[in-house]
């Protein structure tokens, strides 16, 4: 395998009342806010309130990794592949989440089931 560098540039980023990492069932239930570069808001155009869709972001608190790991952390579940989870740590910090798009405002869009926290940078958003 031939190691390659690849760079993505965020299209915008999480904004909501979480600083810090919580529990993904908190974050889930609360609604986000992904500000998106103002020069991009015309790729919006066909997305409507109600609608899912995939967000694509990178989880740029996630330090390290390993290749087995406890689900959410819980060392009373047995070791999973990292591949099997859905945790930050990983090789690549990249994680994927179904939102329910509430509200488009501008650039800025309402969704409700973003686990990510304030300031994580968005890679793409996408019908799901």
């Amino acid at each position: 395998m031939t190691e390659s560098t690849v760079t993505y540039r965020a299209i915008g980023h999480v904004e909501n009342g979480f600083q810090e990492p919580a529990a993904p069932e908190a974050i889930e239930a609360a609604e986000s806010r992904i500000v998106l570069d103002p020069a991009l808001v015309e790729g919006l155009q066909g997305l409507e309130p109600g609608q899912q869709v995939l967000v694509l972001f990178h989880c740029h608190r996630s330090q390290g990794y390993d290749l087995l790991q406890h689900p959410r952390g819980d060392p009373a579940q047995p070791k999973r592949g990292v591949f099997a989870l859905r945790s930050p740590h990983r090789p690549n910090p990249i994680a994927v989440t179904t939102v329910a798009l509430v509200a488009i405002e501008g650039n800025v869009l309402h969704v409700r089931g973003l686990d990510a926290i304030a300031g994580t940078p968005v890679l793409d958003i996408k019908p799901a």
